[in-house]
């Protein structure tokens, strides 16, 4: 079996997509020359970047300005005992690189903030939202969103998780969510705590999402929000349609992440 640019080597490692018709060979390919930013390397990060890696994503960025903490390892699968203290892109980047050496890893101890955003987005096809705070969140959507680059958003909370992607084909993250609830109104896994399997399905899922774009197959979660809970194992989908007045999609949207204040409520003022 011959595919575009593929070696022996890597028909071998992705046969089992080569031999789908959904896949192939040119669908591997797109995966091999596909470039995606993962922001976070923590419990949502690590399922992302194990499977993105596994498929053969080309080129992997990798954004996260923490160190690796003990408390982490219950649910971050992508570090281990010997990595505490380390900074997170490190060691993650280490994980990728023996995983599959056909992965160009790019780690960016930096946080994503309106000085940095557009050197860590720009060059990336698209982007997967692996955060844990509402002003990364907000960021991400209106600069991908402003930009055209496609991204995937998850998010979770002791056994609850959520995830959707936004394409450009219809509404954006704050068509569902305007600004950040008060500070306080949703408490971190710090002092909350979080199942931790719970960022291994929802990050699964955020990974699924980013392959299926680059093969060009199925349907993306565009315009759905699936809402999973661990305790019951249920999924529900959740409608999120497009706002006319959404400040950064809708009608007459801003022009730049520098007219937001992305502190407290993330609120795009008013003209």
């Amino acid at each position: 079996m011959a595919g575009p640019d593929l070696d022996p080597e890597q028909l071998d490692r992705y046969s089992r997509h080569i031999i789908m018709d959904e896949v192939g060979p040119e669908g591997q390919a797109n995966l091999l020359d596909a470039a995606v930013l993962v922001v976070g390397a923590g419990g949502l990060g690590s399922p992302v970047l194990q499977y993105l890696a596994a498929a053969g994503v080309g080129r992997l960025g990798i954004a996260d300005h923490d160190t690796v903490e003990r408390s982490n390892l219950q649910r971050q699968v992508v570090h281990g005992d010997a990595d505490v203290g380390r900074p997170k892109v490190e060691s993650a980047a280490e994980f990728v690189r023996e995983l599959n050496p056909d992965v160009t890893v790019e780690p960016h101890e930096v946080a994503v903030s309106p000085e940095t955003v557009a050197d860590l987005v720009d060059g990336h096809d698209f982007v997967v939202d692996a955060s844990d705070n509402f002003p990364t969140r907000f960021l991400i959507n209106d600069y991908c969103t402003l930009a055209g680059v496609p991204f995937s958003h998850g998010a979770i909370y002791r056994f609850e998780g959520q995830v959707t992607s936004f394409t450009g084909d219809g509404p954006c993250y704050r068509c569902l969510f305007p600004e950040a609830p008060p500070e306080g109104a949703v408490p971190d896994c710090a002092t909350t705590g979080v199942l931790g399997v719970l960022p291994g399905t929802v990050g699964a899922i955020q990974a699924t999402e980013t392959v299926k774009h680059f093969v060009g197959v199925g349907e993306s979660l565009d315009g759905r929000m699936v809402v999973y809970d661990a305790a019951e194992m249920s999924f529900d989908e959740v409608a999120v349609r497009p706002n006319p007045d959404c400040s950064v999609c809708g009608d007459d949207p801003i022009d730049s992440v520098d007219d937001v204040e992305y502190s407290e409520s993330c609120a795009v003022p008013a003209d």
